[in-house]
């Protein structure tokens, strides 16, 4: 995903994030696709929409709420320009759950020990 104003390209790691993103509803994927060109586009991107979480190895969510439900697709950098997407869910609690970072932390080692091949 790529236009002549990115700042950033967006990467799709093998079918995760689109997998995610199949099931949700039309106003819920206008949101993502809106908060991924902001993402691509934008030199400083608001912590509301892209954040770092704590105490991973450089996992990144990219946070979405359409009405009282919130949505978060994990992501990483590969250099400081390809943002990865990989897994999402459908935030219903307060914490984040920790098997959706280690899936993160896992997809991230499994994209770079592919990509070092």
């Amino acid at each position: 995903m790529r236009n002549q104003n990115s700042i950033r390209e967006v990467f799709y790691y093998k079918d995760y994030y689109l997998n995610f993103i199949e099931r949700l509803r039309p106003e819920v994927k206008k949101k993502f696709n809106w908060t991924l060109q902001l993402i691509s586009t934008l030199e400083r991107i608001p912590e509301k929409y892209f954040k770092h979480i704590t105490g991973s190895t450089g996992i990144f969510e990219i946070r979405v709420e359409v009405g009282s439900d919130i949505y978060r697709v994990f992501s990483f950098f590969d250099k400081e320009k390809l943002i990865v997407l990989v897994n999402g869910f459908n935030k219903k609690t307060q914490k984040t759950p920790k098997a959706e970072i280690d899936l993160a932390e896992k997809l991230k080692k499994q994209y770079f020990d592919e990509k070092d091949k």
